[in-house]
């Protein structure tokens, strides 16, 4: 098998989640950052794939988990986005760059907040993380744990955690409506609640 070969090899095998194949491809002389043909390298393959022991198996021999495609992805941006922490946790330990951002100028922190991943959050915010990082929206993840979502209980808990970590509980959108603001629109009580108690307006 030529290196070229092994490295096609490695970019379906870690597309499929098939741990051996990707073993047998490195092995071969497959390049472990090869990229397909929209700049993703085999662990965001497995990442977007759902693949965790397949992205584990990845990272554990080396892969750059800050590597960004086309649009921008990495294995650590898009776990974080998914809430798939097994993955976070193994890109943190390897030397995940929690500043890079996605294609909205967003860190992995503030997708885990909109799409309500307690336990990626909860990851994330021992690390440094900014928590007050405002992507080109000019949203926080505080601000889209309320705007983008509906007050329940998953994103109840993570405004506690982000006001627990210091988060700005006054940080405006651009048009200048706070999150507690937000919240009482969108008749989010336990979350405005939450949000009261630590000073909003």
């Amino acid at each position: 098998m030529t290196p070229e070969d092994a490295s096609a090899a490695l970019l379906s095998a870690a597309a499929a989640g098939d741990v051996p194949a990707i073993e047998r491809a490195l092995a071969s002389g497959a390049q472990i950052e090869t990229r397909d043909e929209r700049g993703r390298t085999p662990v965001l393959l497995a990442t977007a794939g759902g693949h965790v022991a397949a992205a584990q198996a990845l990272i554990a021999r080396g892969a750059n988990v800050n590597a960004q495609d086309a649009q921008q992805d990495s294995a650590f941006l898009l776990a974080g986005a998914r809430g798939m922490t097994e993955i976070v946790r193994a890109a943190l330990a390897a030397g995940a760059d929690w500043r890079i951002t996605n294609r909205y100028g967003g860190t992995a922190l503030i997708p885990a907040c909109e799409r309500g991943h307690v336990e990626t959050v909860r990851l994330l915010l021992t690390t440094d993380i900014d928590v007050d990082h405002l992507n080109r929206l000019g949203w926080t993840g505080l601000l889209e744990a309320v705007i983008l979502a509906d007050g329940g209980p998953r994103h109840q808990e993570i405004v506690r955690l982000l006001l627990a970590r210091g988060a700005q509980v006054n940080q405006a959108d651009r048009d200048g409506v706070t999150p507690l603001q937000h919240a009482e629109r969108m008749g989010q009580r336990e979350v405005a609640a939450l949000l009261r108690a630590a000073g909003g307006r």
